[in-house]
């Protein structure tokens, strides 16, 4: 049962609808869930009968906010902010007062703060069969919680492309002028990951990091670290957890020297203490500079690698203890202990994204100032027709935004995959229909120019950054040239004479 809802600003109930749009403007009209008995007790927006149809992903969107009864700026625990969720409840499990909920989203909103914007995505497999409801629940018992403006609306990606190309176009696009050039194509890298594990105490073993390694240098790829160290306890190695604090020091002194000194220069990215958002292994052993120094010795020890912060559920709205706000947060604390933070690494294991919560999130990391990398993508979903086009979502906004630096892929074949439905690639080696996808966009972005120069002797195109091959044709015969677009402002001209 929901607790009495005291009404704020003449608003008698919240909105019973699914809209095809969505507001951004905050409308100052909200309604309260006051006296609750518990986290489950909230806030309930009905959705109409046969309003959700199936396979659509679906956004759920408001402003919350919290206050605790009678005033002040804590709680009766002392706590100054609770995790407020959004959820589908689906009253179709055929037992009476139960019912079936698909966490949609999660923000942590403070009891002095103000308002915080809530988002979510939801898809249904099927036409739901029973009374079906968007609840705002989560904070304790005698927290109130607030909510405005809540709205549930089908995402129209295709929309959402067309706005993307013309932004990809000025992100990722440079108009060229070649003097005596024509035609043009790009190529593009792969970058794989490598890891080295110690199993236990003394027994390193270097040797399938070593192959791969040599394996890359000689088909031309790089390769990142991933990762000196591992900020969860439970992927904690159990003679380092037997350590005391000196000899866990020195262990993780011990990592850094015999690792960057053995791959000093081969490893352009690291990924120095990994989910840190999710773990504080290491800080709560060694004090909160701990990840500072990994940092400061990497540094010292590989001056040439750029190193990273790693993180999952960056880009989902859904974990409140992985917000972009809070990734922020990390880095500059990092920063403020001398970390030579290089990169910022957004895992991306995502399931029926959204990209405009993608997008948020990028330009709330993009304040930084440092590169955005998707380290570990992979899509989830057991339809291969849904899952290309939510990895498209994915890519499209990434390869969209300008802080995004690149996109490394978390495997591809079928069978041999960290998530079973996430693969690229059938276990017989046919490119299914998601890894089509991914061909497609990859010949979506890239250039091929054709035709002769003009009156002045030049041949102008708009092409993506790259590196191109230009075949140019005279009576004398054919060359092959290549030169490099990087970003910039300005029409780059290339002399193709010299």
């Amino acid at each position: 049962m929901l607790s009495e809802h005291v009404v704020e600003q003449d608003v008698a109930m919240l909105p019973a609808a699914v809209d095809g749009e969505r507001e951004d403007r905050p409308s100052d009209r909200y309604v309260v869930a006051a006296r609750r008995d518990g986290e489950e007790d909230g806030l309930r927006l009905a959705v109409p009968a046969g309003a959700l149809v199936p396979r659509v992903t679906y956004r759920v969107s408001g402003w919350v906010a919290v206050q605790v009864q009678g005033g002040g700026d804590c709680d009766g625990d002392g706590e100054r902010s609770h995790v407020v969720r959004v959820s589908l409840c689906l009253d179709d499990c055929g037992v009476e007062g139960e019912c079936r909920r698909i966490d949609c989203g999660a923000v942590c909103t403070g009891v002095a703060g103000g308002w915080v914007e809530i988002n979510g995505t939801f898809r249904l497999n099927e036409t739901p069969r029973g009374t079906t409801a968007v609840h705002v629940h989560g904070a304790p018992a005698g927290v109130d919680v607030k909510v405005m403006d809540l709205r549930v609306f089908a995402e129209d990606r295709k929309a959402r492309f067309r706005q993307l190309k013309d932004k990809t176009d000025k992100v990722r696009k440079r108009d060229v002028v070649l003097k005596f050039g024509v035609g043009a194509g790009v190529a593009a890298s792969i970058v794989a990951g490598a890891a080295v594990r110690v199993a236990q105490r003394g027994q390193l073993n270097y040797r399938d990091a070593d192959a791969l390694l040599d394996f890359c240098d000689r088909h031309g790829k790089q390769a990142r670290g991933h990762c000196i160290f591992w900020a969860i306890d439970g992927d904690v190695q159990q003679w380092i957890k037997d350590l005391g604090r000196d000899d866990l020091a020195a262990a993780v002194q011990g990592r850094l020297n015999g690792l960057l000194s053995r791959y000093a220069g081969r490893f352009p990215h690291y990924d120095v203490n990994n989910e840190m958002l999710h773990g504080r292994f290491y800080r709560d052993r060694l004090g909160d500079d701990a990840a500072a120094l990994m940092f400061r010795e990497a540094a010292r020890l590989d001056p040439g690698a750029q190193l990273f912060v790693n993180d999952y559920n960056i880009e989902c709205a859904n974990d409140p203890n992985a917000t972009p706000e809070k990734y922020v947060e990390l880095v500059d604390a990092l920063r403020r202990g001398g970390a030579a933070v290089g990169g910022i690494g957004i895992q991306g294991h995502v399931s029926n994204p959204s990209g405009e919560v993608i997008c948020d999130a990028l330009d709330k990391l993009a304040t930084t100032g440092l590169p955005v990398w998707i380290t570990e993508l992979d899509v989830g979903e057991p339809d291969v027709s849904l899952r290309a086009d939510d990895l498209e979502v994915v890519l499209r906004e990434a390869y969209a935004h300008p802080a995004v630096a690149g996109v490394v892929l978390w495997g591809f074949m079928q069978g041999r995959m960290w998530r079973q439905d996430a693969s690229l690639v059938d276990a017989d080696g046919t490119i299914n229909e998601a890894g089509q996808r991914l061909v497609d966009l990859r010949r979506e972005w890239m250039s091929d120019a054709r035709g002769t120069v003009d009156g002045d002797g030049n041949f102008r195109f708009r092409g993506y950054h790259g590196t191109y091959v230009v075949q140019v044709t005279t009576a004398a015969g054919k060359t092959l040239k290549t030169f490099t677009v990087d970003k910039g402002d300005t029409s780059l001209v290339v002399d193709m004479a010299n």
